[in-house]
């Protein structure tokens, strides 16, 4: 039996086929410029993808007013920072 498990397990355990960097997804690094055109916007779904679009981000992380946030950088995350009228105020990426 304990040689059956050990079997499985070692069928279950392959590399994968790229090597996952922490924070990175491949083909995706955010880069701000040309966000100027969000502020004010609200919050919204569509405002997001839009956003995700512009600046070629993996990951979108909304900032409303009062939110914690970690401060660990992601190179292929874009931060959009909500006022207390959930409009942006902010868009910076990491």
């Amino acid at each position: 039996m304990r040689k059956l498990l050990l079997i499985a397990l070692a069928a279950c355990a392959t590399a994968p086929a790229e090597p996952v960097v922490h924070g990175e997804t491949p083909g995706h690094t955010c880069t701000a410029d040309n966000t100027d055109q969000f502020i004010g916007q609200g919050g919204t779904s569509e405002s997001g993808a839009a956003i995700l679009r512009a600046t070629h981000a993996a990951v979108l992380r909304w900032a409303p007013p009062g939110y914690m946030m970690t401060m660990d950088f992601r190179a292929d995350r874009v931060t959009v920072t909500l006022g207390p009228d959930y409009k942006i105020t902010r868009i910076n990426c990491g």
